[in-house]
Order: structure tokens, then sequence, then C-alpha cells
């Protein structure tokens, strides 16, 4: 029995699957300008705010929650007026109406700008507040949460050292394999993973907030009422997908609720907590079931991502959703290579899907990769799968998985600077 790499990654979950209240991307933003603001120490007057080119694309279309405005002018508004500096990916948290009221009277007057900055970094928020002839600049790079430069009026105070900035949070090893993390989740005492039923809680309040108002394009909100119409059956193919969507409806609506988030984004610890958490409902699979289908789920995910760029034009909800088949074929009482049978179906189908950015519509997104994680599942159990003869899907699922990876790190990239020119142009 391996366990050499069983507490790194209870370690890598706890620090990759945290609590975030909105989109990351203005968030980032937000946190950023609330730092910049707690060490001013007055009102700004004016924000000026840089950002990465995918930065944008994520940032430009999605709701601040309890604004009910989008973009990332008034995420850095109302992060530096009524954003909690402490708060991490939460930065929001602490916002009430006048705080609201007076960011907006900032953007009425013109006092923000949001420029994209000239850089090659994936992930870069720069926001500098003003008042009163004085000045502060924070600058985010590579973590949503990473802080590696403070300015006061010209002086550097805060420099990241060279050795830390661009991963503060480490890499699973380049020997881990998907063996290597079902064993892990079979054998490790089920007390070891009682944290990760938050992940379910909070999606699931998510989830419950869209189907019970209207946030975004209610995908969720619409399957179930066409369920009550006759127009589609129910069944958990059908509550997967609705519950997930519902989730992320919720989320990309500006709810006031956090989500569970895997690898720096909600949608992503959406996509790998719901479908897992209706299955299990489902299925009335036992507590302990659950919680090790969410920790094979969480982490697979996570080991997906971290062979890929944190931020590309790779829809990484269908990642994510990967980590649900896993989850659900566990539940199913689906062994490790049927797990990996499911995987590899769901390459062989949702690879390729584009991210063009945050919004309302990553909720269809989401809806799409949860049903394929049933799927595949169902598929797996039968021991019916895409097989190495076919496409980028390889003979085993490690090699799969590193073919999804390069393919979103290669090729994809002249995608996602078309995507960005095309988002670009429409915002002119």
């Amino acid at each position: 029995m391996r366990t050499d790499l069983w507490e790194l990654f209870i370690n890598t979950v706890k620090a990759e699957v945290i609590p975030a209240l909105g989109c990351t991307e203005p968030v980032a933003v937000g946190l950023a300008a609330a730092i910049a603001r707690s060490k001013l120490q007055a009102l700004p007057e004016s924000i000026q705010v840089e950002v990465s080119p995918n930065l944008m694309k994520n940032g430009m279309g999605v709701k601040v929650p309890g604004t009910g405005m989008t973009g990332l002018a008034i995420a850095a508004a109302v992060g530096a007026i009524g954003g909690d500096a402490t708060a991490g990916l939460e930065v929001f948290h602490s916002l009430n109406d006048a705080k609201v009221t007076t960011a907006k009277q900032l953007l009425e007057t013109g006092k923000v700008k949001v420029t994209v900055a000239d850089t090659q970094r994936v992930l870069l928020a720069k926001v500098a507040v003003f008042a009163q002839q004085r000045w502060v600049q924070v600058t985010i790079a590579d973590e949503h949460t990473n802080v590696v430069a403070v300015e006061e009026n010209g002086v550097t105070t805060f420099m990241q050292q060279p050795a830390v900035a661009g991963n503060p949070i480490a890499k699973l090893p380049s020997h881990t394999t998907v063996q290597d993390i079902y064993q892990f989740i079979t054998e490790v005492p089920v007390a070891r993973l009682a944290f990760i039923e938050q992940a379910k809680q909070l999606n699931e309040a998510l989830s419950q907030e869209g189907l019970s108002a209207d946030y975004g394009l209610q995908v969720g909100a619409t399957l179930q009422r066409h369920v009550a119409r006759g127009l589609i059956s129910g069944g958990l193919l059908t509550d997967v997908i609705s519950r997930s969507a519902a989730a992320s409806d919720a989320r990309m609506g500006g709810a006031m609720l956090p989500a569970m988030s895997n690898s720096g984004s909600g949608n992503q610890g959406i996509a790998a907590t719901m479908p897992v958490v209706v299955a299990a409902e489902y299925l009335k699979s036992s507590h302990e079931q659950l919680l090790r289908a969410l920790m094979l789920s969480h982490l697979l995910a996570i080991y997906i991502k971290h062979q890929q760029h944190k931020l590309s034009a790779l829809c990484t909800v269908t990642t994510a959703a990967m980590g649900s088949a896993a989850g659900i074929t566990y539940l199913l009482g689906g062994d490790y290579q049927q797990i990996s049978y499911a995987v590899s179906s769901m390459i062989g189908d949702v690879a390729g899907v584009i991210c063009d950015g945050a919004k309302n519509a990553c909720a269809m997104k989401v809806s799409s990769s949860a049903g394929a994680a049933v799927k595949s599942s169902l598929m797996a159990i039968d021991n019916i799968h895409v097989t190495g003869q076919e496409g980028i899907v390889a003979d085993d699922v490690d090699s799969s998985i590193r073919n999804l990876s390069a393919l979103a790190n290669g090729a994809m990239s002249h995608t996602d600077q078309q995507i960005l020119d095309i988002m670009v142009q429409k915002a002119l």
C-alpha cells in the first residue's frame, strides 16, 4: 500500500478547493483594489486597472455579486470601496447597498479606467487607487490571490521573491498517476476526507438558489420546468444536468453565495461537485461513499488542471467534470479500470470545448459537461469506452490526459488569441 503521496494529496485539495464569491477573475481585481485601498487608508477618488488579455476575457462579461453589473470596472470599484482585503476569494462578502452605490458613482463620473496590459503573464491584475495626491498600486499575478508587488507613492514596499513567484501552490509530482489517486481515495481513512463535504454544502446551496430565482440564463430552472410540463423526463441524467447548471446560473448571475471552487474557478468546483452529489442521492450512496467520490472527483480535476496553463482556450469545466465522471463511476461500483474508461470517454467526447470568457452561458457548458460525465460513467460500468485507436485518446488514461493537455497548451493557444481578438472587437 503506497501512502507517501497521501499527505500531499490532502494538502493540495485543501489549497485548491476553497470558497469563492463570484467569478474569480473579477475577484482578483476586486482583491487587489481592496488591498490597495487598505494601504491608502482613504476613500479612493479614482482607480486605474491593468489586466492581462486572458483576465480581461474572463472578466468582461460576468456579473459581480451584489452589484447587478458586469465587468472589471465595477469589480475594481466595489473592491476599493467595500471589499474585505483579508478575505481572499470572498473579498466581496462585505458589500452592502451603500458601498455599491458609492462605487457606481465612481463609474458614472469616469473615475475607473480598465486597460489591457502588454504582458506575457496569463493572469495579471494591477490596480492603483488614488486619493489626496497619494496612491497605492497592488499587483496580483499567476494565482487569483497571489500578491506579487505593492507600490506606495512610487516606492516598492513589497516584492515577492522570484523563487515563489509564478507558483504559490505546489504542483503534484510529475510521477503522479490516476491509479495513485484511486488507491488513495479507496484506502485513506474516511475521517481524513471529512473536509470535502463543504463542497457539497456550498455548491448545493448555490444550486438551490439557482432553481428558486431568475439568475442568468436559467438553464437549470428551465429544464426542471419542462420536466413538470412533460416535455422531458426526470431521472438521474436530467437531475444531474439541471442541478449542476442551476449552481452555475446563480454564480454567474451574481448571487451573494460562495461557490466551492476548484483550481481557482467556481464553475470548475461546481462541475466537480454537483454531478457526484446528485448521483449519490439517486443511488442512495452512504456518507462514506459520497466523501470518497467527492475527493476522487476534486483531486482528479486538480491532477488534470495542473498539466495545463492557468487560463487557456480550453473550457476547464469539461476537465473538472472528468473528475465527476470518475466519482459517479465509483459510486456505481466501478473499479479503477472502469474509472479510467469513463475519463477517457469524456476526453473523446468534450475535448476542445472553447472558453470564450466567463458569462451566463457558462451554465450551458456546465450542463453539457455534467451530462457527458453521466453518459461516460454509464458506458464505463458496462465496459464500453472510447479506445486508444480513436482520436487523441490513448490506451491508458494518463496518456489520454497528457494528450488533452498538450492540445490545450499548444495549438489552442492560437485559438485563445482568436477568441480574444473577437471579444475585444465586440467591446469596441
